[in-house]
């Protein structure tokens, strides 16, 4: 706009275009940190020309000359010269959170540039009127914008605006990276200040394109949905049950799957990437006489610390830690041997923090969807953990065919049922490297 410079980025080839912003602040560098982000882009560019840019004042465009200048009008402007730039006639609008108003704006002012809108929390006023019984009161305001600016760039955030995500290291500390690369703490509560004092109701009726609002618990958006709706002609509301400001780290794919039949009217049939993966899966021995012996203030320390030992010991091998499970911990290698000798370690690390471990392997065909793994191969490995001893690494026959000639030992526990798998599996106790 003018001098200023706008950050963006374009990835797909259509047929539909798409605008994705995910608040009045991002950036776009930063979202492709974590993989479920960049599932998440890497699906919705598989249907559309997927555009997304950093509004004036957040990640890497420039700043604002004042805070002042911060409106939702900006974002318009913002969106409009961007479609310019990529050529781009007619686009839906893919907004979340603080930016949903700003997108009905647009839509309202310029009907033509905006062929359907996506709003997830779909808010036209943040604050109570006499007119308006819904969200925080007009005196409140400061010291939300406070508080928000206290947990800005930290990763207590994460509990206030993806609980489903609390327990999850990784995220924490991509999301609170992600946040400060955004805006600063100061900039925030400057513009949340101003933000809650801003109204586009009027825009509502105005609205032509044919809108979807999904909806969720969070406090923030959830009281604001039915006001919305009922206002915007040509509406379609879908609701998920999470407390998370938006569905798409509790709810991916079905989220994912109605956008995509929404804009396109057709749902596409996803196919797993299927590869071959030894699988881990670890628990930790008597952790309910644990957690009820240690209290749940130094449970919940001791299970921290597992899970950063979980980490550091699975990735030192190049494995990947698909997720923990508040006892345990599930992962995938690339090959058997390094997966053995993974887990060897990682029984040695824990039990030095008084944490004793069983584990189960099993090398198969396992089913990638985005950052987690389905298919057989898991069902199995889970099924070997649960036939493990305290302390016991044990493994199917699979895994140790597959390790001939490494110099790992072996002892034959002899052919057991599995729970729910069919057949008899041979299973082996890894007894050194």
């Amino acid at each position: 706009m003018g001098d200023d410079r706008i950050a963006y980025q374009v990835l797909g080839e259509g047929p539909i275009d798409i605008v994705l912003t995910i608040g009045s602040f991002s950036s776009i560098d930063s979202m492709w940190d974590h993989p479920d982000i960049e599932y998440f882009l890497q699906r919705l560019a598989g249907f559309s020309r997927l555009i997304a840019f950093d509004p004036r004042g957040s990640g890497a465009s420039d700043p604002l000359p004042s805070i002042d200048a911060f409106g939702w009008e900006t974002w318009v402007e913002d969106t409009k010269a961007i479609l310019d730039v990529v050529g781009s006639e007619r686009a839906a609008i893919f907004a979340v959170g603080d930016s949903a108003p700003s997108a009905m704006l647009l839509a309202a002012t310029d009907p033509e540039r905006v062929s359907a809108l996506v709003l997830v929390g779909a808010v036209a006023r943040y604050t109570q009127a006499d007119d308006y019984p819904y969200g925080m009161a007009p005196s409140d305001v400061p010291k939300f914008a406070a508080r928000l600016a206290d947990l800005w760039g930290t990763e207590r955030l994460t509990d206030f605006t993806y609980p489903s995500r609390s327990k999850d290291a990784r995220f924490r500390e991509w999301f609170a990276r992600y946040m400060r690369a955004g805006a600063s703490p100061r900039m925030i509560e400057s513009l949340y200040t101003r933000m809650y004092q801003l109204d586009v109701r009027q825009a509502l009726p105005l609205i032509q394109a044919q809108t979807l609002i999904i909806g969720s618990n969070f406090s923030l958006f959830a009281d604001h949905v039915g006001y919305t709706a009922e206002r915007i002609k040509d509406v379609r509301v879908e609701w998920f049950d999470t407390n998370d400001g938006s569905p798409w780290f509790s709810h991916t794919e079905q989220m994912l799957d109605l956008v995509e039949e929404f804009l396109t009217g057709v749902k596409r049939a996803v196919e797993p990437q299927r590869r071959l993966a030894t699988v881990l899966f670890t628990d930790i021995v008597a952790s309910t006489d644990r957690a009820a012996t240690l209290g749940d203030a130094r449970w919940r320390r001791l299970l921290d610390e597992h899970d950063d030992i979980v980490r550091e010991r699975v990735t030192r091998l190049g494995g990947k830690l698909i997720k923990t499970t508040g006892d345990g911990a599930l992962a995938t290698f690339e090959g058997p041997a390094k997966c053995i000798r993974s887990t060897i370690a990682l029984r040695q690390a824990l039990a030095a923090i008084d944490v004793d471990i069983r584990a189960g392997l099993h090398a198969g065909e396992v089913e990638v969807r985005g950052d987690d793994v389905g298919g057989i191969a898991v069902h199995i490995a889970a099924r070997v953990m649960g036939e493990a001893a305290p302390r016991e690494i044990l493994a199917s026959s699979t895994v140790k065919d597959l390790v001939v000639g490494s110099g790992i030992l072996f002892t034959d526990r002899g052919s057991r049922a599995l729970r729910g798998i069919p057949d008899q599996w041979r299973l082996f106790a890894v007894e050194s490297v």
